[in-house]
């Protein structure tokens, strides 16, 4: 084993592209060696250049969609609080509070299938004027915009466009009905088209199989992600993962060492998730990953700005505006 862990590893360092049994078969690696592994080859794509954001939930609760793992959804019994889109005078500050602390990067999320055409129209103006006082760079998730209004966005003054895939093209009908995974990537084709930058990833421990992990992995290969949030499953209450068993750190850690076979020079972030780690990721910063939301999530608990870079500091990265 560990003689085709080194021949993949060494593949991959010279610009090989793995196939899918290639990862299936590294998925059966014992972990610390394969972890070692996906940390040198982050090393030599990545260098330590850490991308580090933190988010705002500009629009929370009632969301139309039914994806099974969601507090907002108003498909379930939650409890989150819900209010519609944030005002200019919120979102700039919180926008200072974070550049004040050195985060280059701040997303606005909203709830929902998409925001419609005023609420659209109501956020440009707000990044306008954010983007004139504040000197960070502004990503969005603003659900399933079309190229116009992904234009407008852009021309607002963001940079970046999130949009998870959030499983396998095989498991997403099980996590999700109302709305496809092909709506979604027809929504990143529209935003790259607009030219914006994509943010898309997924979410870990939603039932699906190892196999459906790495599918997952090479799907965003071939669309040629950049940035790839890896969340791991917070079960919430009233939701229907809620029973579902959470992840170890040692899974986190082989997840994030495949992705990184299979994505060697994209910016791999923990997400969602990562405060139920007691090491609050430090492995899996060592296993491949290279970025990270800091702060608070958008229905859970985060981990404060300061802590993390502390962390970031003692592992040798540098946090850069990638």
């Amino acid at each position: 084993m560990e003689r085709q862990l080194e021949s993949l590893k060494e593949k991959v360092l010279n610009g090989w592209q793995i196939t899918r049994e290639e990862a299936l078969a590294l998925a059966k690696m014992p972990l610390e060696p394969l972890c070692k592994s996906a940390d040198e080859i982050r090393r030599k794509f990545c260098g330590n250049q850490f991308d580090l954001c933190t988010i705002i939930n500009g629009k929370s609760g009632k969301c139309s969609e039914n994806c099974k793992y969601c507090a907002q959804s108003s498909y379930y019994q939650t409890e989150v609080e819900t209010y519609p889109l944030l005002g200019t005078e919120e979102l700039i500050k919180q926008a200072e509070y974070n550049a004040s602390r050195g985060v280059p990067r701040y997303s606005i999320v909203t709830s929902g299938k998409k925001l419609t055409r005023q609420e659209v129209e109501q956020v440009c103006e707000s990044i306008r004027l954010l983007k004139e006082s504040v000197d960070i760079s502004i990503c969005v998730s603003f659900g399933l915009l079309d190229e116009t209004e992904f234009q407008m966005v852009r021309s607002a003054g963001a940079e970046r466009i999130h949009n998870n895939l959030e499983a396998s093209a095989g498991y997403f009908p099980s996590v999700c009905t109302t709305h496809t995974q092909e709506d979604k990537i027809a929504a990143i084709h529209a935003a790259e088209k607009a030219g914006l930058s994509v943010c898309s990833g997924g979410i870990m421990g939603l039932g699906e199989s190892m196999a459906d992990r790495i599918d997952l992995a090479l799907s965003l290969r071939e669309l040629g992600i950049q940035s790839v949030p890896v969340n791991m499953l917070n079960p919430i209450p009233g939701t229907p993962y809620e029973n579902n068993p959470r992840l170890t750190e040692e899974e986190m850690c082989q997840i994030v060492a495949l992705f990184r076979f299979i994505l060697p020079k994209s910016f791999i972030r923990l997400a969602g998730g990562r405060g139920l780690m007691k090491d609050l990721g430090r492995k899996c910063f060592q296993s491949g990953a290279n970025a990270a939301i800091t702060g608070d999530m958008l229905t859970t608990s985060g981990i404060t700005i300061q802590r993390d870079l502390e962390m970031l500091l003692e592992l040798g990265y540098q946090v850069a505006n990638t």
